[in-house]
């Protein structure tokens, strides 16, 4: 009889396709809405919770929400900077210089004012790579990007 090989990720499904959601379509909503879904599957873990707040500020700053971006990715760099520079086989200290590089900008937006850019989360780790190179051939970008929470189908009015 032959013997099944099993692969086994090493991470999470949600947390791939938070990457890839953040590095290749910069579609900062679904980022929010997969990653939520593991931080509250994790205990509301805080580490979690940073990464979803780094992805909402840019979200927020994005639509030209400078104050609602400012508060996001300030909150974010104070969480992750107090964790090893490699974690989750990303670049976590690079994230946090640059979100808190984006906050200190954002507090300064009235008088030096800036356009909009992405930030990337560089992964550190091949199988990491690896894994959200898979996914990412998986995951089918949203296009148009959503802007707002949608209500299902069935609930909207007039159905």
């Amino acid at each position: 009889m032959p013997r099944r090989i099993v692969c086994r990720m090493a991470y999470e499904p949600l947390y791939l396709a938070y990457l890839v959601y953040f590095n290749r379509d910069r579609d900062y909503f679904e980022c929010h809405e997969v990653l939520e879904e593991l931080w509250l599957a994790r205990n509301r873990d805080p580490l979690y919770k940073a990464l979803l707040q780094a992805a909402v500020g840019l979200y927020h700053f994005r639509n030209n929400n400078v104050r609602g971006g400012f508060i996001m990715l300030n909150r974010a760099h104070e969480v992750l900077q107090g964790y090893p520079a490699e974690t989750l086989g990303i670049n976590l200290a690079k994230l946090a210089g640059e979100a808190g590089d984006y906050a200190r900008r954002l507090e300064a937006y009235a008088e030096q004012p800036f356009e909009y850019y992405d930030l990337t989360i560089e992964l550190a780790d091949p199988v990491l790579e690896e894994e959200v190179a898979a996914a990412a051939r998986e995951i089918i970008p949203s296009n148009p990007q959503r802007r707002s929470p949608q209500r299902p189908a069935s609930r909207r009015h007039g159905n």
